[in-house]
């Protein structure tokens, strides 16, 4: 009897735990989700002529990813972070002008190069 009365009493005290532990990895997974969409938006938004873009996504009046853009010599540098209630989740994607041609970001006769600017 008092080894089950032991046991109740631990698993009323670990719920509590569990939950938040539980409740905590899906708040972080949304975030995860909404940077991901941040990078989906950088890579379909690749500018012709400008070297850097951002911008904020919003829906509903809430803020779920920022994104930023910067051309490299040789490609891109996508980050993103995502937000979900109190949670914060960033993430950074290099990619060659040879990987965006060959997953479609790019068509072959464009690259995603750094505009110069002429002196005249």
């Amino acid at each position: 009897m008092r080894q089950l009365f032991a046991l109740l009493l631990i698993l009323v005290v670990l719920a509590p735990i569990t939950s938040a532990q539980s409740n905590m990895e899906k708040d972080v997974d949304m975030a995860y989700q909404y940077a991901k969409k941040g990078i989906y938006w950088g890579l379909s938004n690749i500018p012709d002529s400008k070297s850097k873009i951002s911008n904020d996504l919003i829906a509903d009046n809430k803020l779920y990813a920022k994104v930023k853009l910067n051309k490299l010599v040789d490609g891109i540098k996508v980050e993103s972070t995502g937000y979900f209630n109190s949670n914060e989740v960033s993430i950074k994607v290099y990619k060659s002008n040879d990987s965006l041609v060959e997953e479609g970001y790019l068509e072959k006769n464009k690259k995603a190069v750094i505009p110069t600017h002429k002196k005249k």
